[in-house]
């Protein structure tokens, strides 16, 4: 038996920089030392159970258990969905249809900027409504690779799209969890929210060509980064307020690519080859310069080459050769994916049967034994084992209809299958290594009492309330954990400081969506993806800093909402 305690060295301060200790050893591994993800992760999980037992004194034999179902949590139902997710891309590729789809997206656009928008952040922002959990980053970033955007890059670009869209992902989980744990009702939560993250999709398009081809590139594409997030960001806003919070995200992403497509049809951007050229230099001086890398071979299959003008100009040629019916069986997979998710998230006798299928173990040796400090059982020491429910198993499903429908012998199709987990390994082991240091930290205590430390500043707390999704996010990879983690604790502190208990309850699922950018997590995904694993701490590197700047403006917001901006909440 084991009572977590908020100040196990006296001071809550002393307790809580302690606690910080695998969090900085993540940091530093990965960011400074330039550590391989799963090695990073490895030696967190390390101090994590080392500050558990000694700080916190819990037993090793329950830390150890912890750690295991956190991994075990991270392998089903978190990598499920990614493994599976990625192989149902593959299964589009090795019919030959991915190539319609490729040609589909140039005709909308052949400007690598604009595809960039239209498929990292429209399309991503449609697989994160339905799936999230990591398949948009996996999805897009070999799209981006088969378009011709270098591995670096592409990871890059997909990370960064990969943040509005995420507090109303998978269904709107991660603000219907935040509703459970509060007793808030959740479509307040997700008014909230869409007040807050509309703002984040504004600026996503126009960075995201920034990070494609810098200024002169937003000098040139304005108009549509312009309008695609104006639209998503209404989108949002009208859908979470009027309409449903688990259908805000497909709403917007439809509403986003509509606006670029009616963009594209009154006006053109400038230096669209010259911009095409700039990535095709930089794809091939990656391949020179990491020729070893590459041999080591990615999920991307056909898709994976560099496009030199030859190349373009036979896309440009198989784009002017599609019919409607090619097209539309191009989109067929990810048509079937909405159908199949809005049925299954939707409709409530799908869903209650699907659920009602869930198998709940409590986890042996732990349940029962780790109480919180106010003496109560916690309730995470109980294992969903979502078999049937799970996004991943959906997409499963789809995966075969997939293949039946594009005629893919059932024998490649598991071929497939088998490849991508054998090329998913290290992502495996990352993001279980990962999640099982989340266990540990949160069954411990550690979580909690980093919580309530920052927690004590007041109404200053205003102002910091999305740091505690922000950081949620980065260590579990999920908001919707992030939430599981601090929306309690975002409440009882907002009740203490004389604050709106749902303005921070929505700040912390506002902040976790900064925060997946630089999960380790999600790193590992996106590098797996475009086939640059042990290069994670590259990726971290370059998207740090747009995690902290897009976090400082979050907390700006919050901080003014909770005074001066009062007007803008409902």
């Amino acid at each position: 038996m084991y009572q977590q305690d908020l100040a196990p060295l006296g001071s809550l301060t002393v307790s809580a920089l302690v606690a910080l200790l695998p969090l900085l050893t993540i940091f530093v591994t990965l960011g400074g030392l330039r550590w391989k993800a799963h090695w990073a992760g490895l030696a967190a999980l390390v101090v994590a159970i080392a500050v558990a037992v000694a700080a916190y004194g819990m037993p090793v034999g329950l830390a150890v258990l912890s750690a295991t179902e956190g991994a075990v949590f991270g392998l089903f139902p978190i990598m499920w969905i990614v493994f599976t997710a990625i192989w149902l891309y593959q299964v589009t590729v090795v019919s030959g249809r991915f190539e319609d789809l490729r040609a589909a997206f140039h005709l909308i656009s052949d400007d690598p900027r604009v595809q960039a928008i239209i498929i990292a952040f429209c399309f991503g922002g449609l697989l994160e409504a339905l799936a999230g959990f990591g398949a948009p980053v996996a999805i897009t970033g070999v799209m981006l690779m088969a378009l011709g955007f270098s591995a670096v890059r592409a990871a890059v670009v997909v990370l960064l799209a990969n943040t509005a869209p995420v507090a109303f992902g998978a269904i709107g989980t991660p603000i219907i969890t935040a509703g459970t744990l509060t007793g808030i009702d959740y479509n307040e939560i997700g008014a909230y929210v869409g007040r807050q993250t509309p703002l984040l999709a504004l600026i996503v398009p126009a960075l995201l060509v920034l990070m494609v081809d810098g200024k002169r590139g937003l000098r040139q594409t304005w108009p549509v980064a312009l309008s695609v997030g104006v639209t998503f960001a209404v989108g949002q806003f009208v859908a979470s307020n009027y309409l449903s919070v688990e259908l805000t995200d497909i709403v917007a992403a439809l509403a986003g690519l509509a606006a670029a497509v009616v963009t594209l049809k009154v006006w053109t951007p400038r230096g669209s080859e010259e911009a095409a050229a700039r990535l095709h230099g930089e794809h091939e001086a990656e391949l020179d310069g990491a020729q070893d890398r590459r041999e080591a071979g990615s999920v991307t299959g056909a898709g994976a080459g560099v496009q030199t003008q030859t190349q373009q100009q036979a896309l440009t040629e198989h784009a002017a050769g599609l019919t409607r019916n090619r097209v539309l069986m191009a989109f067929f997979p990810y048509l079937l994916v909405i159908a199949v998710f809005s049925l299954a998230k939707l409709f409530t006798p799908v869903k209650d049967f699907l659920v009602g299928q869930d198998v709940k173990i409590a986890w042996p040796g732990l349940d029962q034994n780790v109480l919180n400090s106010a003496g109560t059982p916690v309730t995470s020491t109980v294992y969903n084992f979502p078999w049937l429910s799970s996004p991943g198993s959906l997409l499963l499903i789809c995966g075969f209809v997939t293949a039946l429908v594009y005629r893919v012998p059932l024998g490649r199709a598991l071929r497939e299958l088998a490849a991508t987990a054998v090329k998913l390994r290290w992502a495996f082991l990352t993001v279980a290594t990962v999640l099982a240091l989340a266990y540990v930290m949160n069954l411990s205590g550690q979580t909690i009492t980093i919580g309530t430390w920052i927690a004590g500043t007041g109404a200053a707390f205003a102002f910091l309330s999305p740091i505690l999704g922000w950081l949620g996010t980065a260590v579990t990879g999920s908001d919707t954990s992030a939430n599981a983690l601090f929306a309690t604790l975002q409440q009882t502190a907002a009740e203490e400081a004389g604050l709106d208990p749902t303005l921070l309850v929505a700040a912390n699922t506002s902040g976790g969506v900064v925060g997946k950018m630089i999960s380790p997590q999600n790193l590992t995904i996106a590098a797996t993806a475009v086939g640059i694993v042990g290069r994670e701490a590259d990726l971290f590197r370059k998207t740090i800093f747009w995690s902290i700047g897009l976090l400082f403006v979050l907390c700006v917001l919050i901080y003014l909402q909770s005074n001066v901006l009062a007007w803008m909440l409902p």
